[in-house]
């Protein structure tokens, strides 16, 4: 793959300097809200690999008939595979934020794309720009003030870079040491990962190991989310198997995704490195490509599993025996799951659990979440924000509306895709419920 920038001017810009240099590395000090306890000492190295607007079914091992991912499907076959995985909301800023803070949006107040004011698409004027920047300021500001996965682990010696979509400023707000990400709204040069170049990735990963830092990745391509702009010889390969030129270029953009996936892990394999690296595998939310438009149906920014729902991996070769799960999971569980693997525990603030405890997992039967506005209304309030709170008790699902509607039910292991309502005919199970989603929390 070639590079949009040179190598050199890359490692200049995060702060690698250049090739074979030392690494700048902060010294470990106190992060807000941290507070973990050590327990048994291990540095594994730590990938997170987050896809983009990528729907559940969408891949080779979850069923689908056409989409090919040979190597998410190896990845899924080598890992403790969570087949029902959840994001807590199906946006990006707010769900990505959930990921490396290990909190549910409304803890840690990201819980929109963008601050109050227009569209980003329409031009503002002066005033209305100069407020959608003090906007983001604040969006920033509650990210510096999170005990992200980033922070907490250059307490234990870690190094950590920043790569793909980034909502909150530069990547140094989220604690990572090193990035591509300078601040404009959801990337910048960070957008450049998996569809430009990887060498980012596999210049960090060797300046970590010389200067004998353990690391932590976050690779989140904006993949396969749009423009959805597939090589030219992978659209050919789909275009025969569809119809509709849009889920054409939406099956090959995961594809694609998947194409990059495997370099990344292929790399890990050729420098030896596979079998002390921790390798987590999300989405942040669900698409469901309309055949008509290169739009979304009901997915994105909604309550539905086609929004919420993804496979969550988690592989560690010789410590997580592999196994396909039907045991809920959540992507707030992977800030703890990865301070497990390193000997730390997580903030009395995080609610997830770490994946690799079989019996808590197993004890779990209820989990929740929330869906808000794309535009906030309030950058302080999430309740001002709340467009939905549901929650998922084993396989019965309630879905309620903050503002108007009524609640819905659903039978997941009858009605995956969440067809028939069936609030009106089982109100004792609504009102119960709603109960413990109340007990969870309850806007004022």
């Amino acid at each position: 793959m070639s590079t949009t920038i040179g190598r050199r001017e890359f490692l200049k810009r995060t702060g690698l300097g250049v090739a074979g240099a030392a690494l700048a590395f902060p010294r470990p000090g106190k992060s807000a809200g941290s507070g973990f306890q050590a327990l048994e000492k291990s540095q594994p190295n730590i990938l997170f690999i987050i896809s983009d607007d990528h729907g559940w079914t969408d891949y080779g091992f979850m069923g689908h008939p056409q989409i090919k991912t040979p190597h998410l499907d190896k990845l899924a076959a080598q890992s403790l595979t969570f087949r029902r995985g959840y994001v807590p909301s199906s946006l990006c800023c707010p769900s990505l934020g959930a990921i490396i803070t290990g909190l549910y949006p409304h803890q840690n107040l990201i819980t929109c794309n963008d601050p109050p004011g227009p569209p980003p698409a329409r031009k503002r004027t002066p005033q209305e720009q100069q407020e959608f920047v003090a906007g983001r300021a604040v969006m920033t500001k509650h990210m510096e003030a999170a005990a992200t996965l980033p922070r907490l682990l250059a307490q234990q010696g870690y190094v950590s870079l920043q790569t793909g979509k980034w909502w909150q400023g530069h990547f140094s707000s989220g604690g990572f040491t090193h990035g591509m990400t300078k601040g404009q709204r959801h990337g910048d040069e960070g957008l450049d990962i998996g569809r430009k170049t990887l060498q980012p990735i596999y210049d960090f990963i060797a300046a970590a190991r010389k200067e004998q830092k353990p690391w932590f990745v976050w690779y989140a391509p904006m993949m396969p989310h749009d423009p959805h702009t597939p090589p030219e010889r992978l659209l050919e390969k789909y275009k025969g198997r569809t119809d509709s030129p849009h889920v054409a270029k939406y099956w090959a953009m995961v594809e694609w995704f998947d194409e990059t996936c495997g370099q990344v892990l292929d790399h890990l394999e050729k420098e030896g490195l596979a079998e002390n690296t921790l390798v987590i595998y999300v989405t942040d939310n669900g698409w469901v490509q309309s055949p008509t438009t290169p739009r979304h149906l009901r997915s994105k920014l909604s309550p539905y599993d086609s929004g919420l729902r993804t496979p969550i991996m988690v592989r560690w070769p010789g410590k997580v025996q592999p196994k396909m799960s039907d045991d809920l999971a959540m992507s707030i569980d992977l800030v703890p799951t990865a301070l497990a693997a390193v000997g730390a525990k997580p903030t009395s603030a995080m609610q997830g659990l770490n994946l690799l405890d079989a019996e808590a997992v197993a004890k779990r039967k209820t989990i929740y979440g929330e869906c808000f506005v794309h535009t906030a209304v309030d950058l302080n309030n999430p309740a001002k924000n709340l467009e939905q709170r549901w929650l998922i008790d084993g396989n019965r699902k309630l879905i309620v509306p903050q503002r108007k509607g009524e609640p819905e039910l659903y039978d997941l292991a009858a009605d995956p895709h969440e067809q028939t309502n069936l609030a009106a005919q089982q109100a004792e199970a609504v009102a119960e419920l709603k109960h413990k989603l109340d007990a969870w929390w309850k806007p004022e």
